[in-house]
Formats: C-alpha cells, sequence, structure tokens
C-alpha cells in the first residue's frame, strides 16, 4: 500500500528576491520611487532648500533693518562706543561708584578721539596743499613712465584708463554720499539715531547684564543657553576686534612715519595720517593709503627711494597681519585675509564706506557663532550641557 507524499509549490528564485525585497523596503519606510533617487542629491536637496529658507529669513531680516537703519546704525556705533569705554570704565569703578565711573571713562574716551582728530585733520590741513602738489607731481612722473616705459601706452589708451578711473572714482563718492545722506534724510531722524546712540551708550555700560537677562528671558527655555553663548561670542568678537584696530592702525602709523623719517620722505606726519585712517578697514586699507606715500616719494625723492617705500609697505603689511593681528586680537577676529576681503566688499557694496569699515567685525561675530552652533568650537560646547543662568547685575 503506497502512500502519496504532498506535493511542494515550486518557486520562482527570482520571485522570491523580488517579494523579500518589497518587504524589506516597506519595512524601512522607504517606497520605491525614494530608493530610485540616490542618497547624495536627497542630501543636496535637503540642505539647497534649507539653505533656501535661511537666506529668505535673513533677506526678511536686512529689510527691517534697511527700513530703520538709521536706529540699527546708533546702536552698532554705540555698542563699538561700550567696548572702548568698558575696560577703562572697569578699572575706574574698583574705587569709584559706577555712574561716576561711567562719566569719568567717557569723558577720557571722547578725549582721546577729539585729540586724534585734531592731530590727524591739523596735520592734513598744514600739509595738505603740500600733499596735493606732490601728489600731482609723482602720478605725472608715473604718468610719463607708462608711456615711454615698458608697457609702452598711447595717450589715448593711457586717457581711456584714466577716464575710467576717475568715473569710477565719482561713482564710488556719489554712492558714498547718497548713502550717507539717504540714511539721515531729516533733522528729525538725525536727533531720534543720535538719541538712540546717546542712550544706548548709557545703558550699555550701566545696566549689560539687565538688557541681555531680559532679552534672553522672553526666549524658550530650550534656546536660552545657546542663544547667550551665541551673544557672548558675538560679543567678544565685535569688541575684541573694535579696541584692537585701533592700536594697529597706531602701530601701523608710527611705523610708516618711523621708515618715511629714515627714507627722508617729506610730508611724513600727513602720509602717516593717512595711514592711520586707512588701518580701520583691514588688509587693504594700510597698503593703499601707503601707495600716496609712495607716490609722494616718486615726485620728491626719486624711483629708488618709491621703491622702498613700496617695500616698506610690504614689511608694514606683514608685520599687521603676522604679529599685530594674532597678537592684540587674538580669537576675536579669526578670519583668512580672502574673507576679510570678502567681508569688506560686500559690505562697500550695500552700504559703502560704512559697511567697509563694520564689515570685518559683523564677520567674525558670524564666523564665530557658526562655529559654536555646528559644534566645531573648542572652547564651548554644542548642544550645551547646563541650563542658561542669568548674569547678576553688578552694583
Amino acid at each position: 500500500m503506497s502512500s502519496t507524499q504532498p506535493s511542494q509549490p515550486s518557486q520562482n528564485p527570482q520571485t522570491s528576491q523580488t517579494s523579500q525585497s518589497q518587504v524589506a523596503d516597506s519595512g524601512s519606510g522607504v517606497s520605491a520611487d525614494q530608493s530610485e533617487v540616490p542618497g547624495t542629491l536627497r542630501n543636496l536637496a535637503g540642505i539647497t532648500w534649507r539653505l533656501l529658507v535661511l537666506v529668505a529669513g535673513l533677506a526678511v531680516i536686512v529689510v527691517i533693518f534697511g527700513a530703520i537703519f538709521p536706529v540699527v546704525f546708533a546702536l552698532f556705533f554705540a555698542m563699538l562706543v561700550t567696548a572702548w569705554t568698558q575696560p577703562v570704565m572697569k578699572l575706574i569703578h574698583r574705587v569709584l561708584p559706577k555712574v561716576v565711573s561711567m562719566i569719568l571713562a567717557l569723558f577720557l574716551i571722547v578725549s582721546a578721539i577729539v585729540a586724534i582728530l585734531y592731530v590727524v585733520i591739523r596735520s592734513s590741513i598744514n600739509e595738505g596743499p603740500k600733499l596735493l602738489t606732490s601728489l600731482k607731481s609723482g602720478l605725472a612722473e608715473l604718468e610719463d613712465w607708462l608711456q615711454k616705459g615698458p608697457l609702452q601706452l598711447s595717450d589715448e589708451d593711457l586717457n581711456t584708463y584714466l577716464s575710467e578711473a576717475s568715473s569710477y572714482g565719482e561713482t564710488a563718492a556719489k554712492g558714498i554720499a547718497t548713502n550717507l545722506l539717504g540714511s539721515v534724510d531729516s533733522l528729525g531722524t538725525l536727533v531720534i539715531a543720535g538719541s538712540v546712540f546717546l542712550f544706548g551708550v548709557i545703558f550699555f555700560l550701566l545696566q549689560p547684564e539687565k538688557i541681555w537677562n531680559w532679552f534672553v528671558g522672553w526666549l524658550p527655555k530650550s534656546v536660552e543657553e545657546p542663544v547667550n553663548v551665541s551673544g557672548n561670542i558675538a560679543w567678544g568678537a565685535i569688541s575684541g576686534y573694535t579696541r584692537g584696530i585701533v592700536i594697529i592702525a597706531f602701530c601701523d602709523a608710527v611705523l610708516v612715519f618711523i621708515g618715511l623719517t629714515i627714507l627722508q620722505v617729506p610730508l611724513a606726519p600727513a602720509l602717516s595720517a593717512v595711514v592711520f585712517l586707512g588701518a580701520f578697514i583691514p588688509v587693504i586699507g594700510a597698503p593703499i593709503a601707503t601707495f600716496f606715500a609712495a607716490v609722494v616719494a616718486l615726485a620728491e625723492r626719486g624711483p629708488l627711494i618709491a621703491v622702498l617705500v613700496i617695500v616698506l609697505t610690504v614689511i608694514v603689511g606683514s608685520f599687521d597681519g603676522d604679529v599685530m593681528q594674532p597678537l592684540v586680537m587674538g580669537k576675536a577676529v579669526n578670519l583668512h585675509p580672502l574673507a576679510i576681503i570678502m567681508a569688506i566688499a560686500a559690505g562697500s557694496i550695500a552700504l559703502g564706506i560704512v559697511g567697509a569699515l563694520i564689515a570685518v567685525p559683523i564677520a567674525g561675530a558670524v564666523y564665530g557663532v557658526a562655529k559654536y552652533l555646528t559644534g566645531r568650537d573648542p572652547d564651548n560646547a554644542y548642544p550645551p550641557t547646563q541650563p542658561f543662568v542669568p548674569v547678576p547685575d553688578t552694583p
């Protein structure tokens, strides 16, 4: 008696693999359409739309700030004055009350600013006519060299280049004037901005902890500590740059004055004053200002001394970037020179000379905050492990 075996259903290996892959896809929550899109492309798309949202948010902030630009600039300038005054105030506050310390510190800072401006303006007025004469003579010699030297420029080419340079300078000057006059278009705006600046300096000096704690206290608990650390990093960059750039500009001017005196270039005080003002625009300001010294040296002392002045410019620029900035500013503005030049260019396009002056501290603050929020700051861990603790007001 024979027993019958139950027949085994035959399975197609390809069908089995397909069903298993479908089960795996359904189990992992990835649809068939998504599995056909490369992962790199999905990541790039995600990063792109997030960047677009971020840029849109920044554009809204820029539009809002542009509408109230005089007030924003007054507050920012109040922060700069606070950065200069705060160390002096803390020093005096060791022996005197807080209000008296603030008044004395502001008096000393304002006196120092007035004294520097007086020296610069007086030197420029006393030696201005001689400086213009020497510049014209030096530019004439430079023009003659361009025509008769290795370049062999024709009169037509030279006139074209000069007219283009003149047109560019006039356009830049008009743009600067338009930005300044457009921001302060009435006496009322000027009064409002001046009032905001004055009271901003007073309260930033007297109650900085109270103002900051009030601002952070309105935020959700989950972001209080990151915002607090970001604010401290940004303030450290702005205040460190603001204090350091004055020292660097002064050192650049002194070095140029000593070098021009050794080379016996006339008008050394006026040229040093130009370098001092130019040094407030990092990397490119002092070399551009020293170019005028080279032109004066060409007119008054000849080509050899002009070349030595150019060498002096390179030496001062190297000393500025390699020694002074790391020593004085430290980590306040830890930016590559190319990033500084790009920030200055963007600031100049947006706000003219004002933008060129404030671009670097703002870029340094943004870079420092970005390093912290992306977990690349070795001094501040992100996400924070400690909750936000309000800073007590100093008496």
